[in-house]
């Protein structure tokens, strides 16, 4: 079964926001993208975790989860650590851009995530790379991720949930991920994530 198989492929964004459109509630959930990577221990079975305590985190809902994407380590001597995989979220909530910050940091400290080197191996990253179209160069929070437009192992996976994604202030996902090229960063159809019930 390929990967361009449309029975495997996740709904559109676009699609999940039209039945959404109609459970809106007074408290205005928002969209948001998660970045998910790990390159240590059993990856497929963290990224699953990390996707489900995210769900189960109140005032969040997991609307899709991108395909695995195995990709080498950045900014590392090739070879010198086990490749990622890596995988992009889709979620709705109600939770403020700080607070989500702090969930996201909860998570990676469940899975026992050292952060002791810059690019080191990690059991699990879990990144905010947008919130709604909000922009902000708060240093504990930038939004969008201020690297997120220039990383494949982000943009091939955010493509796959949502063909028409943009990142504010830098453009169309599909013509960032087109400039990029996809070196590096290969599908694992093998691998699934499921979005949790």
């Amino acid at each position: 079964m390929s990967s361009s198989d449309p029975t495997v492929q996740p709904v559109p964004a676009s699609v999940v926001e039209q039945v959404d459109a109609a459970d809106v509630t007074l408290s205005n959930p928002k969209w948001a993208v998660i970045s998910l990577g790990s390159n240590l221990g059993n990856r497929l079975e963290t990224l699953q975790g990390a996707v489900d305590a995210l769900e189960d985190t109140p005032g969040v809902r997991v609307k899709a989860v991108s395909p695995v994407y195995e990709t080498e380590p950045w900014g590392v001597t090739p070879g010198s650590q086990p490749s990622y995989y890596n995988a992009v979220v889709l979620v709705k909530t109600t939770l403020p851009p700080d607070s989500l910050l702090e969930r996201g940091h909860a998570i990676e400290e469940a899975f026992e995530r050292v952060r002791d080197e810059r690019w080191g191996p990690r059991t699990i990253d879990v990144d905010i790379v947008t919130y709604q179209d909000v922009v902000s160069d708060d240093p504990r929070l930038t939004l969008p991720h201020p690297r997120a437009h220039e990383r494949a192992f982000v943009l091939a996976p955010w493509y796959d949930v949502d063909p028409e994604a943009v990142v504010p202030g830098r453009g169309r996902v599909a013509e960032l991920l087109d400039a990029l090229g996809r070196e590096g960063v290969e599908p694992r159809a093998d691998l699934e994530l499921r979005l949790p019930d």
